[in-house]
């Protein structure tokens, strides 16, 4: 028998618990032996509920108990995260979590830690939710390189999204929605300021390189200034937009990026609409595969948390995936990238004749998608400081005004 113990009892920690009991049986049957739950930490009380009888406030019954053997940290952040993971590690216990916040700062600190006390420590809840990512990839790893990765990662900001190309809403009005429908956070910051997607990409990064990514390096935008006029402009390519993270690896370093992107609407990358995430994975032979399901949920993130506790307690050890080495992330401004910008105007030819000077072509694509007093166009590929200067002079042009400016995605 293997006694686990889970630390934050809120819609994760609730979700494990409940995965736990309702599949005990199927479980016992899989791995040869139950796992029950002797110990839940919460700061709350729940009178009267079926955790009560396994409540503590204090994470030293936990930690000191010899009898439990893993441990889902379900609280999220950084402190006192870090902390009860290491003297839990440290204690020998596994450790199972799915947050992202903490693998991607303190990730390969804890694994050297339960490398160094025959423990595993597992975070696949913390990139996908439900759908399996790193332990696949973890497999690829041991005969594959991995030249590219990239992504929907954040099921939010996809949901927000979707229903604005769906419904040409305002992304306002799209963000109140999604907030009702318990889609979006009270303070949905770390969504649709790029953040959440930005930590599962440098864990992504992380693993592929063996080197420690550093999220706060990751140029990161957010999707706030993504406007249904950029969907109407979009849609006139037979376009879409995503939120997209994207890391391209070479022996030089890595390129990475976090930012709303035009891309084709029938792509692989595309068609992932609502609150569904993918994971897209270029490898040296295999060349590309794609993951796809539910990013988020209560369920779909407990039933990844559980499939990393039986393998924990399947297979004891195993190496970090990687060290506290930093990897290298190179010049954001030297990134090459095609654009839409999309400009209102006074006088039609008169902007579109200052755009193809600064441009420097004639060969802008224009796209009409029919709002009056406004215009887009797709540049050719350029330099990220190379489009700054231009476009910030053509922002200056008199009676021309930038009001938005989009990477395209590589692939479209």
């Amino acid at each position: 028998m293997a006694q686990a113990a889970i630390m934050g009892f809120g819609t994760v920690g609730s979700g494990v618990f409940a995965v736990l009991r309702e599949n005990a049986a199927f479980i016992e049957k899989q791995l040869e032996m139950p796992i029950t739950v002797k110990r839940v930490l919460d700061m709350r009380s729940f009178p009267g509920s079926d955790v009560a009888p396994y409540l503590t406030h204090d994470a030293d019954d936990i930690i000191n108990d010899s009898e439990i053997d893993i441990v889902v940290e379900a609280m999220g952040g950084l402190n006192p995260a870090f902390e009860y993971t290491m003297r839990a590690l440290r204690a020998g216990k596994h450790v199972v979590t799915s947050n992202k916040e903490l693998v991607s700062v303190r990730g390969a600190e804890l694994m050297a830690a339960a490398e160094e006390n025959h423990a595993r420590y597992m975070f696949e809840a913390s990139v996908g939710g439900g759908i399996p990512v790193i332990r696949p990839l973890k497999h690829m790893l041991l005969t594959e390189r991995v030249s590219r990765v990239d992504g929907v990662l954040n099921g939010t900001t996809n949901y927000i999204l979707s229903q604005m190309r769906e419904h040409g809403a305002g992304f306002d009005e799209t963000l109140r929605e999604a907030q009702g429908r318990g889609f979006a956070e009270r303070d949905p910051s770390a969504d649709i300021d790029g953040f959440d997607a930005c930590r599962k990409l440098a864990i992504l990064l992380s693993a592929c390189v063996g080197r420690q990514v550093n999220f706060s390096k990751i140029p990161t935008e957010g999707i706030s200034k993504v406007t249904k006029d950029d969907f109407a402009f979009a849609a006139a390519a037979g376009d879409t937009i995503k939120l997209i993270a994207r890391g391209d690896i070479s022996a030089d370093g890595i390129e990475a990026i976090v930012a709303p992107m035009i891309l084709p609407g029938e792509s692989p990358l595309g068609v992932v609409g609502g609150v569904y995430n993918a994971v897209s994975l270029t490898f040296s032979a295999i060349d590309n595969i794609l993951l796809s399901g539910r990013g988020a949920g209560k369920y779909p993130t407990a039933g990844a948390i559980v499939s990393d506790m039986a393998e924990a307690l399947r297979i004891a050890e195993a190496p970090p995936m990687w060290s506290e080495d930093e990897a290298v992330l190179l010049p954001a401004g030297e990134a090459v990238n095609a654009w839409m910008a999309r400009l209102s105007y006074t006088d039609e030819y008169a902007a579109k004749a200052s755009a193809q000077d600064i441009f420097l072509t004639g060969d802008l694509i224009w796209l009409d998608a029919g709002i009056p007093g406004q215009a887009a166009f797709f540049t050719p590929p350029l330099k990220e400081r190379e489009f700054a200067g231009k476009i910030r002079e053509l922002g200056q042009t008199p009676g021309v005004a930038v009001e938005n400016a989009l990477r395209l995605y590589a692939d479209r």
